[in-house]
């Protein structure tokens, strides 16, 4: 670890050495100066960095959606969860345990906590391949891009679906500063947030920001009278950006989060019928403590931009560390049973210890020029330990009562490193081909092993597995790109993404024969048109897509057995379009809509974990979902936002915005079942109404999620016996309605 501390604090350094070097201002922080200029009425201005240099995002030839901080606070969105309403063919998964971002159906399920992520989360450059890096990154925001399909090149470390890359803002060049605070009526309690941001001299500027929330939860636990789960969290973030010259900048950020669910999300649902999520659950306190999450964790990142002559050199440092834990329990309310609760449970809790650090340097040549280019390298290291503590009372088992409880610890260290570059040859003015390539070695050391704490046997294996992974992958693209008019341009992208092998990290009964398990990759065909049109008044966008995954990675419950399977599938295939559309007729007054649809199927998938659907004789020996679609996937997702302003004299105004989000049914069960496993279609509607001054120095507003109280469930499984008494579907509850008022003001 000492030689990593060397690293960090190299990186630091050769950015400060770099300083004295005569340049112009860094592609990346002109594009962080453009987009705070960008005025929120007009997507066609929206600058983006998601080929890491500052371009309009109707030049960028990816199918990509990009939401403006401004857009996340106005509906106090502060996670992936939340922002999915606006990302069509992006979903979230919600359970006890991580939550996982989906995108064209593809992502890396929760059950497996080793897992590296298919669609990958970048905060200020910074690589966050586990979602407990960065759970509450969602606050005092520059912007979000969420890039789909594959990313080998420049977002190479593991983004074989997708990526989301996460930009924070940053000092202002005056001093200033605003304090919102908001009450919700419904989850009784206050989310305070603010920043101070300025100057402290000519050259250094500073900013801070801060969250506060203390809100009870959604769902009422009978056992304990209260409303679970209850949300504590505190987040804060310090940002310093140097600029000794006009020639270099380097900006420093920080940021620590203590987050805390007390209690669960768990409620009951009949096996016979379709899923009837209920608002109420019961469940005491388990031998293992209260149930819920709680997670600590610190974000650092250094970045430093720097030019020889035209060519920009740009270092970016990061440090990232949690430590979390998670305490399961399960709703004990039968349904249809009158509020009787049932002895039998399982529970258990998952430790976990985090640490990464990192370092990337690259060098983007001037553009303007009949050939450009970036080339890189990057590198990171972690260690990460997870345990396991699973405990069963269970009354009638063999014919007796059973107490017992089974842990576990599992350990990884994980190293790897890549070079890339990615190429422009501007064939005329109109016409360009872009090629890039990735390559990356994967190192891995991990070992797992299992023991009986207490009981008068083990009903689950007792074993233990050690192994290793050295492996190189290689990520390829090209995209032909031609302006038809100003205003339209096309693209063809042909690209691979892959994500490493691993190990399974907390599936009782794991031997060395069954640790380890291998990379996906995936392959994306993908055509699209961007279009700004009738004086920027209409900008219109689609994309049609293919993409193709093979060696995909998946980790499947098993109600007949209630454990889980995980390895690879053999290949999976999702094809679709997507397209988004804003129309600005008048001055003050705009709509966007977004849409996709997809078709998620598996190609082949032999011994995979038998569905509900099939046949009782089914094995997963001679198993095959060939043909099959893949959960969490629906068909359509879309949205409508309209935004209008009033204005009330010459001193204040009316903002209005309305939001209808919604998507067709999907599978949220992974048995697949066609009752108790599937989420039918929705549509949720959130509004915002608020009144203040013309110079938005103060406000007060109205803020409704889910006004129309859909209860939607995030993920779904049958709890068999002899875990319980009565087997029923366990569903994980998403929020309810949530009506709230905000007030803020800014000086």
């Amino acid at each position: 670890m000492k030689s990593c501390n060397w690293i960090l604090l190299s990186g630091v350094a050769a950015a400060a050495m770099l300083a004295s070097v005569p340049a112009a201002a860094a592609d990346g922080d002109q594009a962080e100066a453009a987009a705070a200029d960008v005025p929120a009425a007009s997507s066609t201005d929206i600058i983006v960095t998601a080929t890491k240099r500052a371009q309009n995002v109707q030049d960028v030839p990816i199918s990509m959606v990009v939401v403006s901080g401004e857009q996340l606070s106005k509906f106090n969105i502060s996670d992936a969860r939340a922002m999915m309403n606006y990302t069509p063919n992006v979903f979230v998964q919600t359970t006890a345990g991580n939550n996982v971002i989906y995108i064209r159906g593809f992502g890396s399920p929760p059950a497996n906590f080793a897992f590296d992520q298919s669609v990958s989360l970048y905060v200020d450059g910074i690589y966050a391949g586990r979602s407990r890096q960065a759970e509450a990154p969602f606050f005092d925001l520059q912007r979000v891009e969420v890039l789909r399909g594959p990313q080998g090149a420049l977002f190479g470390k593991n983004t074989a679906a997708g990526a989301v890359s996460v930009v924070s803002a940053g000092p202002t060049a005056d001093f200033e500063g605003k304090i919102s605070g908001l009450y919700s009526f419904d989850m009784k309690g206050p989310d305070i947030s603010g920043y101070v941001s300025g100057p402290i001299s000519s050259t250094l500027g500073f900013r801070v920001a801060y969250n506060i929330v203390r809100q009870d939860g959604y769902i009422y636990n009978r056992a304990t009278d209260q409303d679970d789960p209850k949300l504590e969290q505190e987040t804060v973030r310090g940002t310093l950006k140097w600029e000794p010259s006009d020639q270099f900048d380097y900006t420093a950020k920080v940021q620590y989060s203590n987050r805390r669910y007390s209690g669960g999300i768990t409620v009951s649902s009949s096996l016979t019928g379709p899923q009837d999520p209920h608002h109420d659950r019961y469940l005491e306190k388990s031998a293992l403590g209260d149930e819920g999450i709680w997670n600590k964790s610190w974000m650092l990142s250094g970045t430093g931009n720097v030019q020889f002559g035209d060519y920009t050199l740009t270092l970016i440092t990061g440090y990232s560390k949690f430590d979390a834990n998670i305490v399961n329990g399960f709703d004990q309310t039968i349904p249809g049973g009158n509020g009787a609760v049932t002895n039998n449970s399982v529970y258990n809790s998952f430790p976990e210890k985090f640490d990464q650090i990192s370092q990337e340097v690259r060098l983007l040549s001037p553009t303007g020029r009949r050939f450009e280019y970036i080339v890189g390298a990057y590198w990171d290291y972690s260690n990460y330990q997870l345990q396991q503590l699973q405990g069963f009372n269970i009354l009638n088992l063999f014919g007796s009562p059973y107490f017992g409880r089974i842990d576990s610890v599992f350990n990884q260290k994980a190293e790897s490193y890549s070079a890339f570059g990615q190429g422009t040859f501007n064939i005329t003015d109109d016409l360009r081909i872009i090629g890039s390539l990735r390559y990356t070695h994967a190192s891995k050391r991990g070992n797992f092993a299992s023991r009986l704490v207490y009981g008068p046997f083990a009903i689950r294996p007792i074993s233990s597995a050690r192994g290793s992974i050295d492996e190189s992958n290689v990520d390829p693209s090209v995209t032909l790109q031609y302006d038809f008019t100003d205003q339209i341009m096309g693209y063809l992208t042909w690209g691979k993404g892959s994500k490493s092998g691993g190990f399974v990290s907390n599936t009782l009964g794991t031997t060395d024969a069954t640790f380890t398990f291998e990379p996906e990759r995936s392959t994306n065909y993908e055509a699209g048109i961007r279009s700004t049109l009738f004086d920027s008044k209409v900008v219109a966008n689609v994309s049609v897509y293919k993409t193709t995954f093979e060696d995909l990675q998946v980790s499947v419950y098993q109600p007949a057995t209630s454990s889980y399977l995980t390895g690879n599938a053999a290949s999976a295939t999702s094809k679709g379009i997507e397209g988004s559309l804003a129309i600005y007729p008048v001055p003050n007054f705009d709509i966007n809509a977004s849409a996709s649809y997809q078709d998620v199927k598996y190609d082949d998938y032999p011994g995979a974990a038998c569905l509900a659907s099939q046949p009782a004789t089914c094995t997963p020996a001679t198993n095959n979902l060939a043909g099959y679609p893949v959960a969490y996937a629906s068909k359509f997702t879309g949205n409508v936002t309209a935004h209008g302003r009033i204005d009330v004299g010459d001193n204040f105004k009316f903002d209005i915005t309305g939001v209808v989000a919604g998507r067709s049914k999907f599978f949220n069960s992974d048995d697949q079942s066609p009752t108790y496993g599937v989420q039918k279609g929705y549509a949720k509607v959130d509004l915002r109404v608020q009144f203040g001054d013309q110079d938005d120095r103060w406000y007060l507003a109205f803020v409704g999620k889910n006004l129309t109280n859909e209860y939607t469930t995030g993920s779904a499984f049958r709890l068999p016996t002899p875990i319980t008494a009565v087997p029923r579907a366990i569903l994980y509850l998403e929020p309810t309605r949530n009506l709230a008022v905000e007030a803020g003001f800014k000086f």
